[in-house]
């Protein structure tokens, strides 16, 4: 069977998008600092592969169920399409009108062998509904329907993403012990976290809502 990619429009958009997503530190990359501040860099480096591992997981999940969707509706893939592109604006604006995060907040983590940070890392994301639905949102936007082998397509946009991630957490765990402790305790990084990341989902969001299927 013949590779099929989402098209190289889309993919650059996908690749652009994907690089301003992961570039923004989250949740997640604060995670990496403080494993990295703790243990080093090399129990960072290992916590971001156990946590693109279960990455992989939840790409699977959804090439596979959006796939199955299209085959029985197109209009039900349009629909998660565009509810996904609600769910990117919402997180959005809880992002930017949520309760702030605070400064100082405590990041110890206790120590871990590189086994059990493995571990860890992959549960951790494996298990956030939120990953999940993520991807859910993210990854139908850049789909060419009209190219077919919606998973295939699927597929290939989360590899990309997760080998993307690989690259920007590693370098954010190669960072931490110079600039961890600064960055999660930083009422100025935090503020600027905040809006710059918000405005980015809402962006995408909108974007993807205006675009429709096939038209990036």
């Amino acid at each position: 069977m013949d590779i099929v990619t989402p098209g190289a429009a889309n993919m650059m958009l996908f690749t652009g998008a994907a690089l301003v997503l992961l570039v923004v530190p989250g949740p997640a990359v604060l995670y990496i600092f403080a494993r990295s501040i703790e243990q080093g860099r090399m129990a960072g480096l290992i916590s971001i592969v156990g946590i693109h591992a279960a990455t992989l997981v939840h790409v699977a999940a959804a090439a596979l169920g959006l796939s199955a969707l299209l085959a029985s509706s197109a209009l039900a893939f349009s629909v998660v399409k565009y509810a996904g592109a609600a769910y990117l604006i919402w997180l959005g604006l809880r992002k930017l009108f949520g309760p702030a995060p605070e400064p100082g907040a405590d990041m110890t983590l206790p120590r871990r062998n590189f086994g059990r940070l493995l571990r860890d890392g992959f549960v951790v994301n494996l298990l956030n509904p939120k990953t999940a639905l993520f991807f859910l949102a993210f990854l139908p936007q850049f789909v060419d329907v009209g190219r077919g082998h919606v998973a295939m397509q699927i597929a290939i946009l989360g590899l990309a993403f997760t080998l993307l991630g690989l690259v920007t957490d590693g370098c954010y765990a190669l960072a931490a012990g110079t600039a961890g402790n600064w960055l999660k305790r930083s009422p100025g990084y935090l503020r600027l976290e905040r809006y710059v990341s918000g405005t980015l989902f809402i962006g995408l969001g909108v974007t993807a809502a205006l675009a429709g299927n096939g038209r990036k």
